[in-house]
C-alpha cells in the first residue's frame, strides 16, 4: 500500500527571505539614485564652465581685435550668452620681453563672486612697424 502521508514542501519564501531581498533592493536602488544626482550636478557644472571658457575665449578675440599697445588692464564687463549674464575681469601682465603682455580673462557668473568659473590666458606682442 502507498503511504498518503506526503510531506509538503513549503513553495515560497520566508518572511526573512523577502525582507533581506527587499532591503538588498533598497540600498542598490540607494545607490542608484545617488549616482544619477551626481552624474546630473557634475553634467550642470561642466555646462557651466564650458560656456565660461567660450565667453573667456571670445572676449580674448576681442581685446586682440582692438590693437591697443599695451592692453588696458582690469577691465570689467557683462556679456549675455546661452540665455544668461557672464561677468569677465582682464588681467593684463607684464613679461620678461618687453614687446609682450600675458592676458588673462577670467570669467565669474557673479560679479562679486571671489573665484572665477574659467579663465584662458593668452600672450600678446607688439607689432613692429
Amino acid at each position: 500500500m502507498i503511504n498518503r502521508r506526503v510531506i509538503r514542501k513549503s513553495q515560497g519564501f520566508t518572511l526573512i527571505e523577502v525582507m533581506l531581498a527587499m532591503a538588498v533592493f533598497a540600498i542598490a536602488g540607494v545607490a542608484l539614485l545617488s549616482a544619477a544626482t551626481n552624474n546630473t550636478q557634475n553634467i550642470g557644472y561642466l555646462e557651466k564652465k564650458m560656456l565660461a571658457n567660450w565667453v573667456a575665449a571670445n572676449q580674448l578675440v576681442t581685446t586682440h581685435l582692438e590693437g591697443k599697445w599695451p592692453p588696458k588692464n582690469n577691465l570689467k564687463g557683462e556679456v549675455e550668452l546661452a540665455g544668461r549674464a557672464w561677468f569677465w575681469r582682464q588681467k593684463v601682465q607684464k613679461t620678461t620681453e618687453k614687446n609682450m603682455r600675458a592676458i588673462v580673462m577670467e570669467i565669474r557668473l557673479k560679479e562679486d563672486d571671489e573665484l572665477a568659473i574659467g579663465s584662458i590666458s593668452t600672450y600678446v606682442s607688439k607689432a613692429e612697424h
